[in-house]
């Protein structure tokens, strides 16, 4: 499903009302948020997928980050998950361990706790958590207030599709394969921490829709387009090579598909360049809107610590097309 497609589906069944609802299915949101008093809201989001790494700890570690991913989006703070485990019959419990372990151990940096969880039998290993967060109502961000004149920060390389497939065919060399695994594991905690300092108008984790998927998400929601720079994309250490060699995930179609008709290209942008902004991401970082001068401050924060994290783009006014890419 592309973005929107399971929302719009969602969507038509009959709605349970409740105003203490704040953020639903409507919206394509990173997670739901419900406002327990006038204090507190908590923030509620799932997400599993099968293993694309070897080793069952940095598996563990790279799902794990990528479940927390959506509260940090939302403006909130981790505080309670719960392990998504499916397993094989005949799985290793030395392997479960490694998973689980990997899992543990992250959502603790998190500074969370795993409280349990749920398994079950599957011929393909799966693992991913429900993961509780909170907030003040006043700090939750969502993906649909952009605002014309802001500039977009991503904290993280594009790229990790592209290469995690480059790696299961043995394209890659060791020290290549560490960097595309050290950037799935790390959290987007710090980013988080840095960026609500600041008057954030809107922001969303990049993830399986890859950055034109998501940063479509937030144009269309925020009633925008998006004016993105080509040239400024942060990029993980030879994703360009390995597109140009056709190693394109299928998902990176399936996204460039659902979204014909809503980007406008520059035609001296190189195929391989858009390929990997159409490449599904897992675990990436956090695309943040906000004014141009409390932009430029954030980025300097961000430099200190996420060296990776670039302006690449700014928000206009709403244009026949909702990503134009120069």
């Amino acid at each position: 499903l592309g973005p929107d497609a399971l929302a719009q589906v969602l969507c038509q069944l009959p709605k349970f009302q409740d105003p203490n609802l704040i953020v639903g299915f409507e919206s394509s949101d990173d997670a739901a948020v419900y406002r327990v008093n006038d204090d507190t809201v908590i923030i509620q989001t799932v997400d599993l997928f099968p293993p694309l790494v070897d080793d069952p700890y940095q598996y563990g570690q790279i799902a794990a980050a990528n479940s927390l991913s959506d509260v940090y989006a939302m403006g909130g703070t981790p505080k309670l998950a719960l392990n998504i485990l499916c397993i094989p019959e005949d799985l290793p419990k030395d392997v479960i361990q490694g998973i689980l372990q990997g899992g543990y151990e992250k959502v603790l940096e998190a500074g969370a706790v795993i409280a349990g969880g749920h398994t079950m039998k599957d011929p393909e290993p799966k693992y991913g958590l429900s993961v509780t967060g909170i907030a003040h109502p006043k700090q939750i961000l969502t993906n649909n207030n952009a605002k014309v004149g802001d500039l977009l920060i991503l904290t993280k390389p594009l790229g990790t599709g592209i290469l995690t497939t480059a790696m299961k065919a043995g394209l890659l060399s060791p020290s290549k394969e560490a960097a595309v695994i050290e950037s799935m594991i790390a959290l987007n905690k710090r980013a988080y921490e840095l960026m609500v300092q600041y008057p954030i108008n809107s922001c969303t984790d990049v993830t399986g829709f890859g950055l034109f998927g998501h940063a479509f998400e937030m144009a269309s929601g925020s009633q925008t387009s998006f004016l993105l720079d080509s040239k400024s994309m942060p990029l993980l250490p030879d994703v360009r090579d390995m597109a140009k060699m056709g190693i394109i995930p299928a998902g990176a179609y399936a996204n460039r598909n659902y979204l014909i008709g809503d980007i406008l290209a520059d035609p001296s942008i190189p195929l391989d360049l858009l390929d990997v902004m159409f490449d599904p991401q897992t675990s990436g970082g956090l695309l943040i809107s906000l004014p141009e001068k409390k932009a430029l401050k954030l980025l300097a924060d961000l430099k200190g610590e996420i060296p990776h994290a670039e302006i690449i783009g700014q928000v206009i006014s709403q244009d026949v097309f909702t990503i134009i890419i120069e």
